[in-house]
């Protein structure tokens, strides 16, 4: 009897793994089978003048102006969205942990410590070709970017209702940390 459930969990257990396996393996496939896109004529190779921050550009732009805009990626714990090149910027007043000595945050893009002001002082970059269609590329592979980077996008001011701002970006350019 013994012998029956070491053969059958045996069997549990191989069929497991390799399922799990498989699982890994599709996911590694279809990252690497979709389609690069250079990100090259979305970088620029110079700061453009005229750059606000995130608090006055949500207090000056208005919906389809021409802006130029400055902050540091984050504002949650995920500020892209998966699979396309859009992410959340914060207005440079504010302190990621990373800011603040002593500070152990395991994620201090998130701005944990600054929860409160965060609502007001975020904006929505997406990343947009000649079209205006988002660009269907990770931000990260595409603008070789990270969570913290500082960047200046130059673009279209998308308003809503709730005064949130989305940045029409058709240029960025990544400041060195």
């Amino acid at each position: 009897m013994n012998r029956i459930i070491f053969i059958g969990l045996t069997l549990i257990t191989a069929f497991g793994c390799a399922d799990s396996g498989s699982e890994e393996q599709t996911a590694n496939s279809q990252e690497t089978s979709q389609p690069s896109v250079d990100g090259s004529p979305y970088l620029l190779n110079a700061e453009p003048d005229g750059v606000l921050e995130v608090l006055a550009a949500r207090e000056a732009a208005e919906d389809g102006a021409e802006i130029v805009v400055e902050g540091r990626i984050g504002g949650s714990v995920d500020p892209w969205i998966e699979g396309r090149a859009a992410f959340t910027i914060v207005d440079n007043s504010l302190k990621s942990c990373s800011d603040i000595p002593g500070d152990k945050c395991g994620k201090p893009w998130d701005y944990c410590c600054e929860t409160t002001k965060l609502p007001t002082a975020t904006a929505l970059v997406k990343v947009v070709d000649d079209d205006g269609e988002l660009i269907k590329a990770g931000a990260k592979q595409l603008l070789n970017v990270k969570a913290l980077s500082t960047v200046v996008v130059t673009g279209k001011a998308k308003r809503d209702e709730e005064g949130n701002l989305t940045v029409l970006a058709t240029g960025v350019f990544v400041k060195k940390l």
